[in-house]
């Protein structure tokens, strides 16, 4: 990885490579760039991936300050900028699907689509009170026991080799615990993006048919706003949709890139699941 300085004040960690169509891949709350492992060597050569470690968390800087989703989306738009890209698709996982939608609306001539993969449409409110338990009782530096305290609340619905599920344990440990509570407040407190304002860009949105941490009326309320998006429904799978089907969601979203960078919109009629 490299690290690209911002004109926001940050430095990210940034993993690039590849040539083609841009895919920028945000990862969720509480995560580092290893959460898309499982994802990028399922995705074609054809694209370019630029997998960046947000503010706070992996190799990123770790200013005190700047946890806010405005911030967050401002950090995605610097970055396209040290990178001199002018546009480019964004995937994002849980709260990183939350960000891309503010990129979306508050810059939308530098999106070109967007892959939803479990994604709110609204998280406004008070943080969840389990996860509000097991934030409260984090130490300082943050331990192992913590960082499985929160995945006892958000769990995996479909079997994932131990290996990844190590490293992401690995990685999380990253985050001070300062980040940590100031991310989730950020995520709280913030407008849900599609409240001010539309989202014009091909979008694709991959739900889990078993997610227990977000209401299915949130893939319905994200598929009514955004104008043509596809809404695919993956059975069996919980919240982690990205840890869980890696190998559906590369499939779904490279073909969903592909048909709309070619100019050959894909089928956006909502479906309830995917080719297998």
């Amino acid at each position: 990885m490299r690290r690209v300085p911002l004109s926001t004040g940050v430095e990210l960690a940034v993993q690039d490579a590849g040539h083609g169509e841009t895919v920028v891949l945000l990862h969720a709350w509480g995560e580092t760039h290893r959460s898309f492992d499982g994802l990028t060597p399922l995705l074609p050569g054809s694209l370019r991936l630029v997998v960046p470690d947000q503010r706070g968390v992996g190799e990123s800087g770790k200013p005190a300050a700047g946890y806010s989703l405005r911030d967050a989306g401002e950090d995605v738009v610097a970055l396209l900028d040290a990178l001199a890209i002018d546009s480019c698709w964004l995937l994002g996982t849980s709260s990183g699907g939350y960000i891309a939608q503010q990129v979306a609306v508050a810059h939308p001539e530098r999106v070109s689509g967007l892959v939803l993969v479990g994604a709110p449409s609204d998280l406004q409110g008070p943080v969840p009170e389990a996860l509000a338990r097991a934030l409260a009782s984090f130490q300082d530096p943050v331990t192992r026991d913590d960082i499985r305290a929160v995945g006892g609340v958000i769990p995996v619905r479909t079997p994932v080799p131990e290996s990844f599920l190590e490293d992401q344990e690995t990685s999380a440990l990253s985050i001070p615990r300062t980040v940590w509570i100031a991310g989730i407040e950020g995520l709280v407190t913030a407008a849900p993006p599609l409240r001010s304002g539309t989202i014009a860009v091909p979008t694709l949105i991959l739900w889990g048919a078993d997610d227990d941490i977000l209401p299915p009326s949130q893939a319905q309320e994200l598929a009514a706003a955004i104008d043509g998006s596809r809404l695919a429904i993956y059975q069996e799978t919980g919240h982690l949709v990205l840890w869980e089907r890696p190998e559906r969601v590369a499939a779904d979203a490279a073909a969903f890139i592909a048909a709309n960078a070619s100019g050959h919109p894909a089928d956006t009629r909502q479906e309830k699941g995917s080719p297998p």
